[in-house]
């Protein structure tokens, strides 16, 4: 298989770069090692389009950051994401971090972003659940939230309706340049192109070192979070942050699109780059620090904990380059937070400065930037609901009672270019099985469903990766004691 253009990974930055390139006459690949698309670095994070006031400013951080975040209004528009700006609150707690605000709000000057510095009291009349401690806050407006899973999952499909092929479960193994093409071979399928890009993420580094001795190395930087129910509207009504450290931006509180709440991430270096692990004394820390910000969180209504990976470079610093034995080989890496939020203008950033001087670029006049709307009872004035139950039933029955989801939903998912192939891939694009029940009352129904729709036996259905099997064997055959 041939292409002018393949993209390594399957994550935010790769679906943007897919999405944005689609919108030319090439022949675009993607390729990822995982079972789904967006199922790493891009699942697990806060969801927060951050404003751009705390990146050093003059860095690529900064630039792409603030251009990203104008983006997001006209892009979950186009791609049916939820997406809020419900601005962010950076919180001082101690008078000698007074200061420390005043140089953020000057340093979000420089970066083109708005801000205002607010008193004890406005903080207070905004949060009232907030820490009685805090002295002041720096406000951004411009600070969003969003459904990372669908983010992805949509720009894909959306990439996918205008021509791009996607190919999952292709890890690569190597890869040769030869006369103007490269040769990368998975462990399934060879494939060759004009270009590649490489935005694999944890990975970027070794996709890197299979073309030449990669200059950077990758750090995975975990960090552990807590999921509160949609226990109560109001808890939270802005993105809260503690005063950013050298680790980060801290532990945060913040509500999401779904109106459950995130508390965390803790923010610690680990060896393994597969190391999603979560543990107690790194979940009792985060407890400690997020009590700084809100001092009653209400944790028996944690549903969940989780952890993410950031892929942090030295530099501090996004890097986009090419390679220098192949000029044709563009490397993006370093892209930790604020990754999600710069992500579509990164894919704009390579195209302008990488791919437009390799390629002459000519639109497609039929290229559609919309995804087809999801349809969701839940949303719908009453009258509109019962009409869609009316002219589908599907819709009126309910396979998830935690969130909500119908059948008509999840067959829905089924029918797009880029549909589920495991409970965890219906998990994000659904929310099947994200409520208080964990799963526990729904999946049986799902696999039942998966291997209807499939056509094949309830123990070939998946959780997520290739041995993540729900059901191993038969205990009996039907009618057998």
């Amino acid at each position: 298989m041939e292409f002018d253009v393949i993209i390594i990974g399957g994550g935010v930055v790769g679906a943007f770069l897919a999405r944005s390139l689609s919108r030319y006459q090439l022949n675009i690949g993607v390729l990822e090692k995982e079972n789904d698309v967006g199922n790493v670095t891009s699942s697990a994070n806060s969801g927060i389009i951050h404003s751009g006031y705390d990146p050093v400013p003059n860095t690529l951080k900064a630039l792409l950051n603030v251009k990203g975040n104008q983006m997001f209004d006209k892009i979950s528009d186009e791609l049916d994401v939820q997406f809020r700006r419900i601005g962010s609150l950076t919180l001082a707690t101690q008078p000698e971090q007074l200061s420390k605000l005043k140089e953020l709000q000057i340093r979000g000057q420089q970066n083109g972003v708005e801000t205002k510095i607010l008193s004890k009291e406005e903080v207070v009349k905004l949060e009232p659940n907030i820490n009685r401690d805090v002295l002041a806050a720096l406000y951004a407006p411009s600070c969003g939230i969003i459904d990372p899973f669908n983010l992805v999952i949509h720009a894909f499909e959306n990439a996918c309706d205008n021509g791009v092929h996607l190919f999952l479960n292709e890890e690569v193994e190597s890869i040769r340049y030869c006369e103007t093409i490269y040769y990368i071979s998975t462990k399934k399928s060879l494939f060759k192109s004009k270009i590649v890009i490489n935005a694999a993420g944890l990975f970027a580094d070794k996709i890197w070192g299979m073309i030449e001795k990669c200059p950077y190395e990758i750090k995975p930087r975990k960090g552990e979070y807590f999921v509160l129910d949609h226990f109560q509207g109001g808890f939270v009504n802005h993105v809260l942050f503690p005063m950013p450290s050298e680790k980060g931006k801290g532990v945060l509180v913040t509500p999401t699109t779904s109106g459950n709440y995130l508390v965390g991430p803790s923010s610690e270096y680990t060896i393994s780059k597969d190391d999603f692990a979560t543990d107690a004394a790194t979940l009792l820390s985060v407890k400690d620090k997020a009590y700084s910000t809100i001092d009653k969180i209400p944790y028996g209504e944690s549903i969940r904990v989780f952890s993410g990976l950031r892929a942090e470079g030295p530099t501090k610093d996004f890097i986009i380059e090419a390679s220098q034995s192949a000029p044709t080989f563009i490397n993006i890496l370093g892209i930790d937070s604020p990754g999600l939020a710069s992500s579509p203008a990164i894919a704009e950033y390579v195209i302008d400065n990488f791919i437009k001087p390799l390629l002459t670029l000519k639109e497609k006049s039929d290229y559609q930037p919309y995804v087809r709307k999801r349809l969701k009872p839940t949303k719908m004035k009453l009258e509109e609901a019962n009409q869609l139950i009316k002219s589908n039933p599907a819709y009126g029955q309910i396979i998830c009672s935690c969130e909500k989801v119908s059948l008509g939903e999840l067959l829905d998912e089924l029918s797009r270019s880029v549909p589920p192939h495991s409970i965890k891939a219906i998990k994000r694009r659904t929310r099947m099985g994200f409520g208080r029940c964990q799963g526990g009352f729904c999946h049986p129904r799902v696999v039942e469903i998966l291997s209807s729709y499939f056509k094949c036996d309830f123990t070939d259905i998946l959780y997520d990766g290739p041995k993540s099997h729900i059901l191993v064997e038969k205990v009996k055959d039907n009618g057998d004691e």
